[in-house]
């Protein structure tokens, strides 16, 4: 009976000891741990022989089913999505689509109400804390311009997402990541849109000239950046003062030839247009104060309006709107990189 139990494998690892009365049956060995199983086995003459191979690996030849079963239960764990939860991302999916070409004829009627151009107004996408999956979804219905607040979530998104995305930085950036989210994006940092002081427009400089030399970014092509500008003259907003956009704007200029200055930029209070006359009143103002800059007056813009005022933004004259919510739905803070 023993000989039809035990394989000629599991012989190499005991000596059968000839009329020992066996009463372990294959089951309850299996309940045993491995110092009673050791323990019954010298009880009922099952000697281990003397060889350095331990016991505890005489289970898989002795009991193959066993692993099996283990390797056969972690598969059926990892099971495939439910069909439930694969559909309730296509309906995600679907609702991004359908909220995105919702804000893109919301901003053609805006631009149509002001007589302006119809290629006069960019949207950017505000994608942060949102999955990649989600921008993707954005993406394949056309969307080219996202932005977002968070200088690791950006540098992660860039580089598991289409190259051809134009990435826009609309959050504050400390000085001391400004080279790592240059190089990690590459091309794709299409404009910092948050410059407020010479310090960081300077790192922001040195940041692309060093990804040029290292080949991470083009040499003929600079980065785009718009002056925040305090529009509000609060102390717990962030932004140039009106009084200091000229100034700040010769100082790059002058000092960092990899930048382009696009423009101004300010996030008003939803509803109040104040904050939107008091940017395009400064924008006149760099134009006429710093014609020997070279700014273009058709050219340079004004990144005003986000979901809940892109339309007054548009019609104070607003060149770049950031919507992100109303494309996206509610965001989600609990896993974000920052």
């Amino acid at each position: 009976m023993i000989n039809n139990i035990f394989s000629s494998t599991a012989k190499q690892h005991f000596t059968i000891v000839p009329n020992s009365i066996v009463k372990i049956t294959l089951a309850s060995t299996l309940l045993l741990s491995r110092s009673t199983r050791y323990a019954a086995a010298r009880s009922f003459s099952f000697v281990p022989p003397r060889t350095s191979t331990p016991v505890a690996p005489c289970r898989q030849h002795y009991f193959p089913h066993i692993i099996t079963n283990k390797k056969m239960s972690s598969a059926t764990s990892a099971s495939a999505p439910s069909e439930e939860s694969t559909a309730d991302d296509t309906a995600k999916n679907s609702l991004i689509v359908t909220n995105l070409e919702s804000v893109k004829e919301r901003i053609k009627q805006s631009i149509a109400a002001c007589n302006r151009d119809a290629d006069s107004v960019r949207l950017v996408a505000v994608s942060k804390t949102k999955p990649s999956s989600a921008i993707l979804t954005a993406y394949n219905a056309g969307q080219r311009h996202f932005g977002e607040n968070y200088a690791q979530e950006l540098a992660s998104k860039a580089t598991e997402l289409p190259k051809d995305i134009c990435w826009h930085f609309i959050g504050p950036l400390q000085s001391n990541k400004a080279n790592n989210l240059v190089k990690t994006c590459g091309d794709g940092l299409y404009v910092v849109e948050t410059v407020a002081t010479v310090k960081l427009a300077r790192k922001l400089n040195n940041a692309v000239s060093l990804a040029v030399a290292e080949g991470l970014r083009s040499a003929d092509k600079t980065l785009g950046v718009y002056l925040q500008v305090n529009t509000s003259g609060e102390e717990s907003k962030s932004g140039v003062s009106l009084e200091g956009v000229v100034g700040l704007a010769r100082e790059i200029k002058e000092t960092c030839p990899h930048l382009e200055i696009m423009g101004l930029m300010t996030i008003g209070y939803a509803g109040d247009v104040k904050d939107f006359d008091a940017l395009v009143d400064c924008r006149r103002r760099v134009l006429e104060e710093g014609a020997d800059l070279g700014f273009d007056e058709s050219s340079f813009e004004l990144s005003m309006g986000m979901s809940g005022d892109f339309e007054v933004a548009i019609a104070k004259g607003s060149t770049n709107v950031r919507v992100g919510s109303t494309i996206f739905g509610e965001r989600d803070y609990s896993n974000l990189k920052k």
